[in-house]
């Protein structure tokens, strides 16, 4: 094969869009035949892909030929869906033609009707290479195809009256449809042609995207080059601003790429190439979404395109910033009923475990529309935190399988359903089953580790959610959970390893705070584990979370104050938990120990008895409840077993004992006279 390939500097173009390529009408000038109103713009064939034409100039006449009318047949169907019309009268147009341009709009009608491999042929194979119009150019040099083709072949004119096509003279010859090394072509010939992924970038991008539609992740990352062939032009970066006011061909490249390194399990390439799949950090999303030149490629639009990437970052931080942002969408915007910025809301409620709050905006998206992706399993998970809601979740899950059963969350729906039933085998199957529809579908992994830790399965659950971490580089969840289940293990050394490693993703989840806290408490480091529990605390308030979610976190902070002996924080910390929950068994049984260390026994007998109402098989509380009582009645203090204390008790017995002795010396007087009378009288 031969790697000649013709300059295009518009084809090649990466800070381009494919807006000059679409069969509707673009912002370009309009071409001034189009100004009569016998020619339809859609039959216009110099909205090419390779941008030639347009150099030249234009012709004046304004009359239709076949190639004209038969582009307006190819763009008709393809925007009344006929993509098999479309296809046929392009296959016509390019016969005659043989035109990249028509090449390219062939190929995505093959695309569209997803016979990838066929496009994916027609892109890669030879075309006679497309000479650039030089200054200075006449009108007959414009076109590639005027006049003799690079195939040495006589063409006809595709301008003005001359598209009239004398079908008798014979038309351009297509080139073989064989492999991309064109080893079918003559090697006099080979220098003069070229393929479609040489001759633009868009072509290159369409044949990626075929490759990926096949499954040859590898060819197509080849196809696009391991890392952006632009980035070291002078026509490549962010301070680049694109040419025509569309979305660059090369960001999508790049995108593309992305996606291809996770599919290809490469992970840490992938965080280089796009941002989204939880592969950032928050704070690393944080600074590249606040750090692109939005001022360079949208002058304009900056502000606006800023906040709606804001909107979708993570919110465990920046939580002023992100309201500020949804405020501005609001008010400055008019956005206020918009799908996407209402599920900026619910995923900031979300993530303040404010599951009722959250319920309410997710209900509210899937009004306005019926499937919302990024929504769905927000909306799921919430009727499933909220168990009075079980049965909507039942018949959601039936819905959404009728509706999309081709839709991974259809069957994550299922699954949860199922989670919340305790039915922990057949949930794992959905679960499964979703991840194997989607393999990025990260709350479906997570959810089937879940399976393992509530079955009581805690090493199936740590391989699971480590598979999660190696996945979603980005988050700390997995991480996470991987600590909570050694911490049940009794593997603190991991649970360690695993916690810390969750902290340097992420510092600002006041669950993870909690569990270093109680990490902290198992290495008898009270001071630091209440200190770790105060903070935990005070994010939860930052976020403005329900309370009821943080009791266990009360309840470790009163813990850690009862073994520092500082009582006092101990029973409020205690109470607090009773003001949320009053039948809560082990606030009252910690709270009734409290009181048993201050010696107040008789009310720690009351705590003990509320605990025991509530938990009557509590071993643990019988025993204490045993204790006070023996306490209350042995060892009880003075002023509870007589009035006036130990003095008044001591006086009172001392009197008693003169009093007692008394009468023991009279009962033996007395005794004596009757013996001698009983001895008188025998």
């Amino acid at each position: 094969m031969s790697n000649t390939s013709v300059s295009h500097p518009y084809a090649l173009d990466p800070n381009r869009s494919m807006l000059h390529s679409s069969p509707r009408s673009s912002p370009r000038r309009h071409r001034r035949a189009q100004d009569s109103t016998s020619r339809h713009p859609l039959a216009n064939h110099a909205v090419d892909v390779f941008q030639e034409s347009e150099l030249a100039g234009e012709s004046e006449d304004g009359e239709w030929g076949m190639v004209d009318r038969m582009r307006l047949w190819r763009h008709d169907a393809l925007m009344q869906h006929l993509y098999e019309t479309a296809s046929f009268w392009g296959d016509k147009i390019l016969s005659w033609t043989n035109d990249p341009n028509d090449a390219f709009w062939l190929a995505q009608t093959y695309f569209m009707t997803h016979q990838y491999s066929r496009a994916e042929r027609l892109l890669t194979r030879p075309f006679p290479a497309v000479v650039p119009s030089q200054p200075g150019a006449t009108n007959e040099d414009a076109h590639p195809m005027r006049g003799v083709s690079a195939m040495g072949n006589v063409s006809f004119d595709t301008k003005g009256k001359g598209k009239e096509i004398d079908l008798q003279a014979g038309s351009t010859p297509r080139l073989p449809m064989g492999p991309a090394d064109l080893v079918r072509l003559p090697e006099e010939l080979q220098a003069r042609v070229s393929r479609l992924v040489d001759m633009s970038v868009a072509c290159r991008y369409l044949a990626a995207q075929c490759q990926v539609r096949q499954g040859n992740w590898s060819d197509a990352l080849e196809m696009l080059g391991e890392a952006n062939p632009f980035r070291h032009s002078d026509r490549s970066g962010a301070a680049v601003p694109n040419v025509d006011g569309g979305i660059k061909v090369e960001a999508s490249m790049c995108h593309l790429r992305g996606m291809l390194m996770l599919k290809l399990n490469r992970g840490e390439q992938a965080k280089l190439q796009l941002i989204g799949g939880e592969m950032m950090t928050p704070d690393e999303e944080w600074e590249f979404v606040q750090g692109l030149a939005y001022k360079h490629q949208t002058p304009d639009d900056a502000d606006f395109i800023q906040l709606m990437y804001t909107s979708r970052l993570r919110k465990y931080k920046h939580t002023e910033e992100h309201a500020l942002t949804r405020h501005r969408l609001v008010e400055d915007y008019r956005l206020s009923d918009n799908p996407d910025v209402l599920y900026s809301f619910a995923d900031a409620l979300y993530t303040q475990r404010r599951w009722a709050d959250c319920y309410v905006i997710t209900t509210r998206i899937l009004e306005l529309v019926t499937f919302h992706d990024a929504t769905l399993p927000l909306h799921i998970a919430c009727m499933y935190h909220l168990s009075h809601l079980r049965s909507k979740l039942f018949v959601l899950a039936h819905e959404l399988v009728d509706k999309e059963p081709e839709n991974p969350i259809s069957w994550y729906a299922v699954g949860v359903w199922y989670l919340s039933a305790d039915k922990w085998s057949q949930a794992r199957q959905y679960f499964s089953k979703t991840s194997l529809m989607d393999p990025r579908f990260a709350p479906a992994w997570i959810a089937f580790a879940h399976t393992f830790a509530m079955e009581g399965e805690h090493d199936h659950a740590v391989t699971a959610y480590s598979t999660c971490a190696r996945m979603f580089l980005g988050s700390h969840l997995p991480l996470l959970f991987i600590g909570m289940e050694q911490i049940t293990l009794s593997n603190h050394q991991l649970a360690d390893e695993a916690l810390h490693a969750a902290h340097a993703a992420c510092d600002s989840d006041p669950l993870l705070i909690n569990e270093l806290g109680v990490m902290a408490f198992t290495h008898g480091e009270y001071e630091k584990a209440a200190q770790l529990f105060e903070r935990s605390l005070e994010l939860a308030q930052v976020t403005q979370s329900s309370e009821r979610s943080w009791m266990a976190t009360y309840l470790n902070l009163g813990t850690c104050f009862r073994k520092l002996k500082d009582y006092e924080k101990a029973k409020q910390n205690y109470q607090r938990v009773l003001e949320i929950e009053p039948q809560h068994r082990q606030g009252l049984g910690f709270l009734g120990m409290v009181y048993h260390f201050q010696d107040e026994v008789d009310k720690a007998i009351v705590k003990y008895h509320e605990a025991l109402s509530v938990d009557p098989i509590n071993n643990h509380i019988v025993e204490l409840l045993n204790l006070a009582l023996e306490s209350n009645i042995a060892c009880g203090s003075w002023e509870r077993v007589y009035p006036g204390g130990e003095e008044a008790f001591r006086a009172m017995m001392a009197s008693l004992k003169n009093k007692f002795a008394k009468k023991g010396v009279e009962a033996r007087q007395g005794d004596g006279n009757r013996s001698e009378e009983a001895m008188s009288v025998g």
